[in-house]
């Protein structure tokens, strides 16, 4: 795979926006003193072309360390209380599947661990090695750990499985006289989490991947 072309070695840039892929005329693109492309629209749809995105490793380390950040009070603090005549109870993430099981619902249970507890680790830790091994500029799995960034794209929507159920049941129960549910600190924490993940691998730029270079310009 290393003895292909790259695109940026064939005259070639790609539109973020459309898709559309431009020859490039020298003279231009050329980078400016941040090490960033200077303008160039892309005939189709007029954006600004970039052979990479802006300070890719900055913004997605800073974006990945916040949604760590907010993560733990996330599953430390309450996300929903359950109020009845004779009981209020306050669930974390972990007591809710817990319960979940201990009342029969074993499928239900697992599907919230996986999508609010084992996704956002899996995020976390992948988007992590990818920063690390491109920033190295590592030739090992490259088309493996490609298609590990499509993966942690696609499976990021999920993990707000947890914030549509406490939103369900909110709306759901509060049309019942003798019980009724409120979200809790907790499920705002979990929300931004998974909003910072999946704005970190919107940043990550993954023809860096490819590249083998220790630079995003």
């Amino acid at each position: 795979m290393s003895a292909l072309p790259r695109a940026a070695e064939l005259g070639l840039i790609g539109c973020r926006m459309c898709g559309l892929v431009c020859r490039t005329v020298a003279g231009n693109v050329k980078l400016d003193g941040d090490g960033v492309d200077d303008a160039m629209a892309c005939p189709r749809c007029g954006s600004t072309l970039r052979r990479r995105k802006t300070n890719s490793y900055a913004r997605t380390w800073a974006l990945l360390i916040a949604g760590f950040i907010l993560y733990i009070p996330a599953n430390v603090l309450p996300i929903m209380r359950t109020a009845s005549l004779n009981d209020v109870d306050d669930n974390t993430i972990i007591s809710g599947v817990v319960e979940l099981w201990t009342n029969g619902s074993a499928d239900l249970a697992i599907i919230v661990f996986l999508a609010s507890i084992v996704v956002p680790m899996l995020k976390f830790l992948s988007l992590g090695m990818l920063l690390v091994s491109s920033r190295r500029g590592s030739d090992w799995a490259r088309l493996q750990r490609a298609k590990l960034y499509r993966l942690v794209e696609f499976i990021g929507y999920w993990s707000m499985l947890d914030v549509f159920v406490v939103a369900l049941l909110t709306a759901l129960v509060r049309f019942n006289v003798l019980s009724r549910v409120e979200p809790l600190p907790g499920v705002i924490f979990f929300g931004l989490t998974v909003v910072l993940t999946m704005l970190a691998s919107m940043s990550f730029d993954p023809r860096l991947i490819w590249d083998g270079r220790s630079t995003d310009d």
